[in-house]
C-alpha cells in the first residue's frame, strides 16, 4: 500500500462522494433518483471487491501462521483484531441502513425486508424528512445520542484503533475516514460532519453515503492488513506461495547444441534438496508419468535440466518438484516448459531494395536468430565493401564498384569457443537506373513562356527510387524552328544560356522547343544520355 498518500481506491471513493454531493445540490427528479441508484450500485460493487481481496490476504496470513506459528502469531492476531474491528463497524453501518429504510418506507416491514429490497425498488427514496428525523432530534446540533452522532463516534474510534495497530499517529493521513471537516452548506455556513452528510438528505443519498462509508472501512482494513503482512520477515519462511520456476539459458537453441535450464523451487530452504522428475514430449504433468519420468538430482534446492537438441522444431517437457514443508508434509509443484531448436541461419535484409546499386550506400541488416550481434562476423564478395553503421551492431552499408554483377553476403559466428558458418545470401548488383529529364516538372506538352523562362534549367529526377541520390546534367542542346530554319544551341551544365533565354522570350504562341542530347553524370561516374524534352509555347 502507499505510504502517506491516498490510495487509488480512496481517490475513487472520494470522487463518488463528490458526485453524490453534487447530486444533492440539485432538485430531485426521477432521473436524479436513478443516478443515485447507479452510484449506489457502483459503491456496492466496490464493497464486494474489497471483501474478496481481504478474504485472500487472510488466507495468506493463515497459511504463514500454519507454517511458522511462533513467528507469525503476533501479526496474525493483529490481523484478526483488525478484521473484527472492521466487521463490527460494517455490521453497524448495514444495520443502520436497513433500519433507516424500514423507518422511512411505510411499505417495507422489518429490517429483513429492507435488507432484501434493492434501492431502486424503495418507493420513498426521495423522502428527506423521515431520514432527518431518524438521524437527528428537532435540534440538529443535538446528536450525541442519535444515530448520526453515534456513527461519527464509532468511525473515530475505529480509525484511532486501526492507526494504533500499525503504529501511526492520529494525525496520519492514512486510512481516510476523517470527520473533523471543516464542512459548509450551500450558503457557506459551517456544518458538523453529521449535518453535512445526513441533515435534510433524501433516503437514496443516505443509503449511498452509508455504503460509501462501508467501502471506506473495507479499504482501511485492506490497507492495514497489507501493512501487517509485509512486516513478516520473508527470509524466515521456506514457503511463500511456492511456484516451480524454470530459468533456461535460452529457449532458442541451434541444431546440434543443447537446451539448458535451471528448475528450482522459489524461496525454498537450501538445506533440503527437492526430488525432481521430468519427462519430454508432454505439456502438462500428471502423476501417472512418475514411473516413466527421469529423476534428476541437484544440490542447494536447485536442479539443472539438459536436453539434447538434435531435432529441429518446438519441443515441450513437464515435470514435478516434490518437497517437504516444515510440518513434514510432502508437497508437489508441477512445472512445464518448451524450447525451439532451429538450424543455424543468417538473415540478411536489404532494407531498401533486393539488389545492390553501384555508387550508392546500400543499407543492409545482418542478424542470426539466437546469436548475439557482437558474435557475428559478416563477409562480402570481393569488389564490394561492407561498412558497419556506427552505434548500431547489426546494420551496415554495402558499396559496390563497376564490373561487379553479383554479391554474396555471408557470416560466421563464434559460438561456445567454435566458429560456426551461419550461411549466406546472394544479391544482384546493378547500376543506378536513368533519371527522367524534366523542365518545370514536364517532359512534353504545352507550357507558358514565363513558366519556361522561370524554370531556366533541366532537372534529372529519380522516379520511384528509394535512394536519395542525384545526377548532374553536363550538357544539352536546345533547338527550335524559326522562319522555317532549324536553330540549335548548345549549353554546358543544366541551365539555359542567355542566348537561349532570349530566343524563348521572342517565341510566339505554338512555337516548339526541343531539348535533346542531354548528357548527365551519375554517382557511379557513368555518363548517361537522357530522354528528350519537347515543349510547345502556349
Amino acid at each position: 500500500m502507499a505510504g502517506y498518500k491516498e490510495t487509488p481506491r480512496q481517490k475513487m471513493i472520494a470522487m463518488m462522494y463528490l458526485v453524490l454531493t453534487a447530486l444533492l445540490a440539485l432538485n430531485v427528479s426521477k432521473e436524479m433518483l436513478d443516478a443515485f441508484v447507479v452510484v449506489n450500485q457502483s459503491v456496492e460493487k466496490t464493497k464486494e471487491n474489497f471483501s474478496s481481496k481481504i478474504d485472500q490476504i487472510m488466507v495468506d496470513f493463515k497459511f504463514q501462521y500454519d507454517l511458522q506459528p511462533d513467528k507469525v502469531k503476533k501479526y496474525y492476531d493483529s490481523a484478526k483484531y483488525v478484521q473484527n474491528l472492521s466487521n463490527s463497524l460494517t455490521s453497524y453501518l448495514d444495520s443502520l441502513k436497513y433500519a433507516l429504510i424500514d423507518y422511512t418506507d411505510r411499505k417495507i416491514e422489518g429490517m429483513e425486508e429492507a435488507r432484501n429490497t434493492p434501492l431502486g425498488e424503495v418507493e420513498s427514496k426521495d423522502d428527506f424528512s423521515q431520514p432527518t428525523n431518524f438521524f437527528f432530534v428537532s435540534d440538529a446540533s443535538i446528536t450525541h445520542n442519535k444515530p448520526s452522532g453515534i456513527l461519527k463516534r464509532r468511525i473515530n474510534e475505529y480509525r484511532d484503533k486501526m492507526l494504533k495497530v500499525i503504529g501511526e499517529p492520529d494525525s496520519s493521513k492514512r486510512l481516510g475516514l476523517r470527520t473533523e471537516g471543516p464542512y459548509y452548506d450551500a450558503d457557506g455556513q459551517k456544518q458538523s460532519w453529521e449535518q453535512h452528510n445526513f441533515y435534510y438528505t433524501i433516503l437514496a443519498a443516505d443509503v449511498t453515503i452509508l455504503n460509501k462509508l462501508h467501502a471506506e472501512v473495507r479499504n482501511a482494513e485492506f490497507d492495514v492488513l497489507n501493512k501487517l503482512y509485509k512486516r513478516i520477515d520473508a527470509t524466515d519462511f521456506k514457503f511463500n506461495k511456492i511456484d516451480a520456476k524454470i530459468i533456461p539459458d535460452r529457449s532458442y537453441v541451434l541444431q546440434g547444441e543443447k537446451y539448458k535450464a535451471e528448475v528450482f523451487a522459489a524461496a525454498y530452504d537450501t538445506i533440503q534438496d527437492p526430488e525432481v522428475y521430468v519427462m519430454q514430449g508432454i505439456t502438462k504433468w500428471n502423476d501417472s508419468y512418475l514411473s516413466k519420468a527421469q529423476r534428476l538430482s541437484g544440490e542447494s534446492g536447485m536442479v539443472d535440466i539438459s536436453f539434447n537438441a538434435n531435432r529441429v522444431g518446438t519441443h515441450s517437457y513437464a515435470g514435478v518438484i516434490k518437497v517437504k514443508n516444515p510440518l513434514g508434509k510432502e508437497i508437489s509443484y508441477p512445472f512445464s516448459g518448451d524450447y525451439i531448436v532451429a538450424p543455424p541461419s543468417l538473415t540478411v535484409a536489404a532494407t531498401k531494395m533486393n539488389v545492390f546499386y553501384i555508387g550508392v550506400d546500400n543499407p543492409v541488416s545482418i542478424t542470426a536468430p539466437g546469436m548475439a550481434d557482437e558474435s557475428i562476423r559478416p563477409t562480402i564478395t570481393e569488389g564490394c565493401e561492407l561498412v558497419p553503421v556506427e552505434a548500431d551492431d547489426h546494420n551496415y552499408v554495402v558499396r559496390a564498384t563497376k564490373g561487379v554483377t553479383n554479391a554474396t553476403v555471408g557470416a560466421t559466428a563464434l559460438y561456445e569457443g567454435n566458429t560456426m558458418n551461419l550461411g549466406s545470401r546472394d544479391f544482384r548488383v546493378k547500376r543506378v537506373p536513368d533519371p527522367v529529364a524534366e523542365i518545370a516538372g514536364r517532359k512534353e506538352g504545352v507550357i507558358e513562356k514565363n513558366t519556361l523562362l522561370a524554370a531556366g534549367a533541366i532537372i534529372p529526377a529519380m522516379k520511384d527510387f528509394e535512394f536519395e541520390l542525384y545526377f548532374t546534367v553536363r550538357s544539352f542542346t536546345m533547338g527550335t524552328i524559326l522562319n522555317g530554319d532549324w536553330i540549335p544551341k548548345r549549353a554546358q551544365g543544366n541551365r539555359f544560356t542567355a542566348e537561349m533565354q532570349q530566343i524563348i522570350r521572342d517565341a510566339s504562341k505554338g512555337q516548339k522547343f526541343f531539348f535533346e542530347s542531354i548528357q548527365a553524370e551519375g554517382p557511379d561516374g557513368t555518363i548517361r544520355t537522357l530522354n528528350s524534352v519537347n515543349l510547345t509555347i502556349n
